[in-house]
């Protein structure tokens, strides 16, 4: 049976850049909570590369190097290193151990090392690494995270299934192109069940997009299943009427399709499109807080659907998942307007 080929590197770091705070409160609870996130953070991958260079140790994959304020008005800097090989690898401690103290000694701040870990090897957990010897001893422990962990446990896959944090849904993208690399019937099968998922989600538009994106990307599929796949996405989005299929289309679902039914199907819809879709993206901000805080005040709410800044509302939606009470949110939606 051909293995398929899955390209989860690319992806990963475009995703983590997207919702770099959805990434820390879905997998580092504990950090989220000391960052400010109302102070700007910026990423330093360019300055990653530079430091790290010349380290003599493997390939590198998915690498992001974030600078960040934490709330006792401290900078630290987050090293995150996003592991997703398929194999052991004997020397992953010891790359996040050097690449650790590569990045203290240039920036002379603390340096906070991350691993998410999407292989497929359960018994597999890097976490430390040292050495030692007449009294003397160095070591590293860094917090991880292994995927793996969420397919085999049923009361967390099912917590994924109920979250509104974006990474939910890599998380079963992810793990989904793992289980599937044998069978391309499978994969097509889950990229089916895992659109379905995608469009029940309270996600603003722009969040369908770009997990769309991703999905499509991570669970690649042949021409012939690719085909089947974009007939059924059309088939679903006349049925339940959805309002996002144009912007897909715009992202290359629709390729090899037949122009005229295309144009046939979209006939007299574009007009209303962008309007939908405004409403669509005020009304999930709208549901994100009432699933977190159960009543969303009139006043709020009108405010909400006052706003028609597809960007604005995308970046509301992620405040509504992330904020810790109705009266901060309602406070940045006034600093926004």
């Amino acid at each position: 049976m051909t293995k398929i080929s899955t390209e989860l590197d690319s992806p990963w770091k475009d995703i983590l850049e997207l919702y770099f705070a959805a990434f820390i409160q879905f997998f580092f609870p504990q950090l989220h909570k000391l960052i400010d996130w109302n102070s700007d953070y910026e990423f330093m991958d360019k300055e990653l590369q530079k430091v790290l260079k010349d380290a003599k140790t493997k390939q590198r994959f998915t690498d992001k190097l974030a600078k960040v304020w934490l709330k006792n008005g401290k900078t630290t800097v987050l090293y995150i290193h996003v592991e997703v090989q398929g194999q052991y690898d004997e020397d992953f401690a010891k790359r996040m151990f050097i690449y650790n103290y590569r990045l203290f000694d240039r920036y002379d701040t603390p340096v906070i090392s991350l691993a998410i870990l999407g292989d497929d090897n359960s018994i597999w957990r890097p976490q430390s690494y040292s050495y030692g010897l007449a009294g003397f001893n160095m070591s590293c422990r860094f917090p991880i995270v292994k995927l793996l962990d969420y397919q085999k446990n049923q009361v967390k896959w099912k917590a994924l299934q109920k979250s509104i944090n974006p990474f939910s849904t890599v998380v079963q993208v992810h793990l989904k192109a793992l289980e599937t690399r044998q069978s391309s019937q499978q994969r097509l099968y889950w990229k089916k069940e895992l659109f379905k998922t995608l469009y029940e989600a309270k996600y603003s538009m722009q969040e369908i997009l770009d997990l769309f994106r991703f999905m499509d990307w991570v669970l690649a599929l042949p021409e012939k299943l690719e085909q089947q796949f974009n007939d059924f996405v059309i088939q679903h989005e006349e049925e339940e009427q959805m309002p996002y299929i144009t912007s897909i289309e715009r992202l290359g679902i629709e390729k090899g399709r037949n122009e005229g039914r295309k144009e046939g199907r979209n006939e007299g819809r574009n007009e209303g499109f962008q309007q939908g879709a405004l409403q669509q993206s005020q009304q999930s901000v709208i549901e994100a807080l009432k699933f977190r805080f159960k009543r969303v005040p009139q006043s709020l709410a009108k405010m909400i659907k006052a706003i028609e800044d597809a960007k604005l509302l995308s970046n509301l939606h992620r405040e509504a998942v992330l904020t810790d009470s109705l009266k901060t949110f309602k406070q940045k939606l006034e600093q926004s307007a």
